[in-house]
């Protein structure tokens, strides 16, 4: 594996053109290793919408370049023929809410995926068991949404993300709507995961709780960032 899980430089996005041109995002560089956790941080309208869309490879950048382990995904262009196969393979996702499906179990909710991949429906099954299991709500397997506690659908929703082994993960605002002790659970359990799968994170988070728990921090302000070394101060 290459020493950048991710890696992005000197990426642009512009919305429009001329007199009414918007540069969203300037000039912005990233560099997560994998297994690393990084936090970005940044003030409402800052760009941070616009790079994890870019990122997730939702929207086109005008410029710039990003890397994946050893793959240059986009480079003026993308650099990949298959965006939906890139984001299902290579990129997890983890938002503010979980977004389970609610007429499917615990168990078939993560595995969905890696079925949509073509793997076997008991070899994703076996690998979404592994993963509830590592997150402590195997327990919970056979459950339906609606049955699960806000931090257990969390859990769900992080083994979900990481269930195609995607070499980087998005999460956007994972900690938000959780109290102080589920909030620290939560980056518990990215850390841990981030180094027994050799993933790297990315947290867009405001939550001024989990801040001093990244040791590195990525700022964004007007669309260019800036990078700070955090506290690394992680929970027991």
């Amino acid at each position: 594996m290459s020493k950048h899980g991710i890696r992005i430089e000197h990426l642009s996005k512009r919305y429009g053109s001329g007199d009414t041109a918007v540069d969203a995002l300037k000039d912005v560089n990233m560099n997560v290793a994998p297994g690393e956790v990084v936090g970005l941080i940044g003030p409402s309208g800052s760009g941070k919408s616009t790079l994890l869309k870019s990122l997730g490879a939702v929207i086109t950048p005008t410029s710039g370049k990003m890397t994946l382990g050893e793959q240059t995904i986009f480079e003026q262009d993308w650099k990949v023929s298959d965006l939906r196969a890139l984001r299902r393979d290579k990129i997890g996702f983890i938002f503010q809410s979980p977004y389970l499906i609610p007429f499917l179990d615990v168990v078939d909710n993560v595995a969905l995926l890696p079925m949509l991949a073509g793997v076997s429906n008991s070899e994703a099954r076996a690998r979404a068991l592994e993963l509830l299991t590592a997150l402590d709500v195997h327990h919970r397997a056979q459950a339906f949404p609606s049955q699960l506690s806000g931090g257990e659908q969390q859990r769900v929703a992080i083994a979900r993300g990481l269930i195609n082994r995607p070499p980087v993960i998005l999460a956007d605002e994972p900690t938000a709507p959780l109290d102080s002790e589920r909030a620290m659970a939560v980056i518990r359990i990215l850390n841990d995961m981030a180094k027994k799968f050799e993933t790297a994170i990315i947290v867009v988070t405001h939550d001024e709780k989990i801040i001093p728990t990244f040791k590195r921090i990525y700022h964004i302000r007007d669309g260019v960032t800036t990078e700070e070394v955090g506290e690394g101060r992680l929970p027991d």
